[in-house]
């Protein structure tokens, strides 16, 4: 996805409640879809890290590779 948008702006699109129920389940997964996305990306970039990269974020290279190996839909 080439714009995710911000935390803020998923919950506000989460929360609207005059919203038919169709359009609320379609919210909800794009939600997810984009929080799954967003996750993928962060966790591909980790794991493209230097080691003084991965000190300089506070995290040593077996963090970072747990992370990384986790799956877009695991916290």
């Amino acid at each position: 996805m080439a714009a995710a948008l911000h935390t803020a702006q998923l919950s506000l699109l989460n929360a609207q409640a005059s919203l038919p129920k169709l359009a609320q389940i379609c919210v909800i997964a794009a939600v997810a879809v984009t929080i799954w996305d967003m996750r993928r990306t962060t966790r591909k970039s980790l794991s493209r890290l230097e080691p003084h990269e991965l000190r300089d974020i506070g995290l040593t290279a077996g963090m970072a590779r747990a992370e990384a190996n986790k799956a877009f839909f695991q916290r």
